[in-house]
């Protein structure tokens, strides 16, 4: 799981990724902006007190608490955004380190943006109702990427697994791999609120987990009839001639196995 994620790190020095980049961080900060102009909005429009002289002194000493809300779920958020960019950044991937791999069929641009809208409303109700644990001074930073790491493991691998997968296998293969996830979602939720690295982190975050997917699929290729098995069958590939594909990935070395 480390090589992935330093695989996906190493995606941002791939001049094919830098266009997909720029969309990344305009994206990204239209999301951010969006993201305090709402929670702003929300705070400073609330009737706090009833008392027209503290209402606007409570509502502008909120304006830090309008910025760490904005931070806290930017993470979440920009998954709505995903859609737009995810596919490029999976091709851009995959025909760089597995050029052996088939066509994928990939997904509509509705369904990806309805799972992103399904997961940010139930990752945001999670994340509000989790707010008071954030408050404990030492806990809160654990629980913050407990919670959003399996939350953030489950969409991203959705996104990338979905790609070749039908819906029953990748849910199958999810739980088969839950703690694997859960750690990965952990390292993408600490990436998303560093400040400015998160402006590229979705792409990071993406390429991250196509090599490990890549990499549960070598895993899995000895396994007869295992989630990934289905993997390429489009292309008549049986399962020795996908496992011979997934260790030489078409002339290149499969990052796993160096």
């Amino acid at each position: 799981m480390v090589k992935a994620l330093l695989l996906g790190l190493r995606q941002l020095a791939d001049p094919a990724i830098h266009r997909l980049l720029l969309r990344c961080v305009l994206l990204t900060l239209a999301t951010l902006i969006a993201l305090i102009a709402g929670v702003a909005a929300l705070l400073f429009g609330l009737d706090l007190t009833g008392l027209a002289w503290l209402d606007p002194i409570l509502a502008t000493a909120g304006s830090a608490l309008v910025l760490v809300l904005a931070w806290l779920l930017f993470p979440i958020v920009v998954a709505l955004t995903l859609g737009l960019f995810a596919e490029d950044v999976i091709r851009v991937v995959e025909q760089r380190h597995y050029p052996g791999l088939p066509a994928a069929p990939g997904m509509s641009l509705v369904a990806q943006t309805y799972a992103g809208a399904r997961f940010v409303l139930v990752a945001l109700l999670l994340n509000l109702v989790a707010l008071p644990f954030y408050l404990l001074p030492g806990a809160n930073l654990p629980i913050y990427l407990g919670l959003n790491g399996y939350l953030l493991g489950r969409e991203y691998f959705e996104l990338v697994a979905g790609q070749r997968l039908r819906l029953r296998e990748v849910a199958q293969l999810r739980r088969q791999q839950r703690g694997r996830l859960w750690l990965a979602g952990v390292a993408i939720a600490a990436m998303l609120i560093v400040p400015v690295f998160n402006l590229v982190a979705p792409v990071v975050a993406i390429a991250f987990m196509v090599h490990l997917v890549a990499l549960l699929e070598l895993r899995g290729s000895g396994r007869t009839g295992g989630p990934m098995s289905s993997v390429g069958e489009a292309a008549g590939n049986s399962t020795r001639e996908r496992r011979k594909r997934l260790t030489s990935l078409g002339g290149v070395a499969n990052p796993f196995l160096r």
